[in-house]
């Protein structure tokens, strides 16, 4: 087993703990496209996919990591309303969405079809729908030499892609903390809440 997938199975673990995120809380609520489909992009445990299914949400989650997406098949294998799949960002298609959750998981687009990936996604929201989700930052200490390719993008970049949304909550996080494993490292990111306008 190599490192990478080493590593990943322990952050799999700990997240497994880990409750749905806050903000796809705000993102349902502001979810007003009358389409009760999300689509969570690199879903990791699925924590915002029972959060979804609880509230009635048809889900379609993906994860590139076999591990995590054999975790989400064990755990959603019995509910009819979410459908799991192996994939990539670039590979994934998209369906019509009311809610897009893409926590921390868009630092992992291949750079080179960013534009491509995120003109599927945007294209996937439906009129008063929502996205909420997370970019990588230049500082950040993956932006460089990580072990996978990433995609850092600047603040102006970021708001760029909600040219023709309007942003709900925009957060920069700039600071060295810890890892969900425990380890430094520069976090630079960018979290947006945005609304496909009706």
């Amino acid at each position: 087993m190599d490192e990478n997938t080493e590593i990943w199975r322990q952050y799999y673990e700990k997240a497994l703990t880990r409750p749905h995120s806050k903000r796809t809380e705000l993102a349902v609520q502001l979810n007003k496209s009358n389409l009760k489909v999300a689509t969570d992009c690199g879903c990791g445990t699925g924590s915002d996919i029972q959060y979804l299914e609880q509230q009635g949400f048809r889900v379609h989650g993906f994860d590139i990591n076999p591990d995590s997406v054999a975790i989400c098949r064990d755990r959603f294998g019995s509910k009819s309303l979410v459908d799991i799949a192996e994939t990539s960002f670039e590979l994934f298609d998209y369906p019509k969405s009311g809610v897009v959750i893409a926590n921390s998981s868009l630092f992992f687009a291949d750079p080179n079809q960013f534009v491509t990936t995120w003109g599927n996604i945007k294209l996937s929201i439906e009129v008063g729908g929502v996205f909420a989700g997370d970019f990588m930052g230049f500082k950040d200490s993956w932006a460089n030499n990580y072990r996978s390719p990433t995609t850092p993008l600047s603040e102006s970049e970021v708001k760029g892609l909600f040219s023709d949304f309007e942003i709900v909550r925009f957060f920069e996080r700039d600071e060295k903390a810890k890892t969900s494993l425990g380890r430094m490292k520069h976090w630079h990111t960018y979290s947006v809440v945005a609304v496909k306008p009706i």
